[in-house]
């Protein structure tokens, strides 16, 4: 699969948006949210003893499907580029985008978690109260 071209700051949101609506129509799911250092690939190497300049981010997200025969359906992928003076603007969008799609959210069911833990140790689970 060939790498997709960083999208438009407003591109990535819509994008966004539209992962995590889905998202929220299903059942189950995950996305995947990463960020690091963007170093183009032109780059000239820094000297060791020049000042570190703020570096670009590479912002990611995608649906967590892969090239598995169990993830069901396409894969989407989608990235963008933060320069260092636009991340204040970016990130508070950012934030509200993020924010929106977890709305719709489950919280986790802890008691279920708790009693396997407590199976695999050897211990009986506790009673489910009626």
């Amino acid at each position: 699969m060939a790498p997709t071209a960083p999208l438009s700051h407003d591109e990535f949101f819509v994008k966004l948006a539209e992962l995590f609506s889905v998202r929220t129509d299903q059942d189950h799911g995950s996305i995947h949210l990463s960020q690091k250092r963007y170093i183009p690939p032109n780059a000239q190497p820094q000297p060791e003893d020049a000042p570190l300049q703020p570096a670009a981010l590479l912002i990611r997200a995608s649906n967590g499907k892969s090239k598995d025969h169990r993830a069901k359906g396409e894969k989407i992928k989608i990235s963008t580029i933060v320069e260092p003076d636009q991340l204040d603007g970016f990130y508070t969008r950012y934030a509200e985008v993020c924010r929106g799609g977890m709305a719709g959210l489950k919280p986790r069911d802890r008691k279920k978690a708790s009693a396997k833990k407590k199976k695999k140790k050897g211990g009986a689970a506790p009673a489910a109260a009626a």
